[in-house]
C-alpha cells in the first residue's frame, strides 16, 4: 500500500467465535456489517468449530448474552444483506458437518485455508482474526 491509498477489502477470519461460545460471536459480524456499510467488500472466512454456525438453526438458536434478544444468526443476515460472503474451511466442513445437515441460504461456498492466507498477504487486504 503506497502513500494514504485506502484499504477497501477486509476478510475476517472465525475460528474461537464457535456455537459453544455464543459471547464471541456477535462482534464479528457486527464489524463486518459496519465494514460493508463503508462500502468495503468483506469476507468471513469460517475455520474450525465455527463451520458449525453455518448449520441451519445453529446461529439461530444463539444468544450472545443473556440480556440480548437478538440472535447471532439475525446478525450473521444483517451482514450477508450487506453483501458480505461467508466461506467455510474444506476441511472442517468435511470433518464437523454432516453431509444430511442443511446449510443457511447465506453460505457463500468452502474455500482452503489458503484463501485466508492470500488475504493476508495481499496489500489491498485488512484482516482480523476472532
Amino acid at each position: 500500500m503506497k502513500g494514504n491509498a485506502q484499504r477497501s477489502k477486509l476478510a475476517i477470519l472465525l475460528w474461537s467465535a464457535t456455537p459453544e461460545r455464543p459471547q464471541l460471536c456477535a462482534t464479528p459480524f457486527v464489524h463486518a456489517a459496519a465494514a460493508a456499510a463503508f462500502d468495503c467488500e468483506v469476507e468471513i472466512h469460517f475455520a474450525g468449530p465455527a463451520v458449525r454456525l453455518l448449520v441451519a438453526g445453529v446461529a439461530d438458536s444463539l444468544l450472545p448474552w443473556p440480556e440480548v434478544d437478538t440472535s447471532i444468526y439475525h446478525m450473521m443476515r444483517q451482514a450477508a444483506n450487506l453483501d458480505v460472503s461467508f466461506r467455510a474451511c474444506a476441511m472442517a466442513m468435511n470433518a464437523l458437518v454432516n453431509k444430511d445437515e442443511a446449510l443457511i441460504p447465506e453460505y457463500t461456498g468452502t474455500v482452503a485455508a489458503s484463501a485466508f492466507v492470500a488475504r493476508a498477504l495481499d496489500p489491498e487486504w485488512t484482516t482480523l482474526v476472532f
